[in-house]
Formats: C-alpha cells, structure tokens, sequence
C-alpha cells in the first residue's frame, strides 16, 4: 500500500475515532462539569501527572484559559496541583480523590456503551481488534 491510500485510511479511520467517542460518551459528564473541564479531567485521568503546558496543547486552549479552568476544577475538588519531586519549580496536575470517583463512574458508562457496541463480535475477532490497536499505538500513536 502507498503512503498516500494509508494516509487516507487514516483520516477515515480517525474521523470515525472521534464519532464514536462521541456517541461513547454523549450525557455521560457530571452536572458540575462543563465539557471543556470533563476533557481535562478525563484527559489527566489517562495521563496523569500532567503540567500546565501539556494540557494546554493536548486540549487546544490557552494558557491562561487551561490555567483558568484547572484552577475551577480545583475548588470542585476534582484535580490537585502537586509540585514535581524532580523539579521544585514545576507544577504537575492529577485526579483528587473525588476527581478519580467521578471519571471511575463516568469511564464505566462508556464501557458498558463500548461493551454493547462490540456485543455481536465474536471472541476471535476481538483478538485481532486488540492486536490492530496495540499496533497502531505502538507504531502510529506513539
């Protein structure tokens, strides 16, 4: 295959990535949440410890918008800043207890979702599912 079609492949590929998750996780945020925060959160959660400037690139905001809003979900409770043990003068961002509740609630939602959205898929295919994932995220996502 060409890198031109394999390129294509992907923009196809990730296009539908983004409209499952979509529908995956459509009314599964809490209330106390905006979306813009739920993002965060659930990035951190994946992530964590992150800085500033990592989320602030990873969610496409500004620096003083992504500080605005850690700020926020901070007095919600739901994130704490630490300092960074190997550099006192860097600031590191992660779930508070509360935080790790709520993304653990939320995260079980969009399994359960997944769970019967893949439901008629036989246990050999979910094999090479899991394979192809590992391998484009080993090889593309890295």
């Amino acid at each position: 295959m060409d890198k031109h079609e394999l390129f294509r492949q992907f923009v196809v590929f990730t296009a539908a990535v983004h409209q499952i998750t979509e529908e995956l996780t459509q009314g599964v945020r809490s209330e106390d949440v905006t979306q813009a925060q739920y993002k965060i959160l659930e990035y951190i959660s994946i992530k964590q410890p992150l800085t500033l400037s990592e989320i602030s690139s990873c969610m496409h905001m500004s620096l003083p918008n992504t500080s605005r809003e850690l700020r926020k979900l901070t007095e919600k409770g739901l994130c704490q800043k630490i300092t960074d043990p190997e550099d006192r003068r860097k600031q590191l961002f992660r779930l508070s207890e509360a935080g790790e509740e709520m993304m653990g609630q939320a995260f079980q939602r969009i399994e359960e979702r997944f769970a019967a959205h893949i439901g008629g898929i036989g246990d050999s295919e979910l094999e090479e599912i899991g394979a192809a994932l590992k391998l484009l995220q080993d090889k593309v996502f890295r």
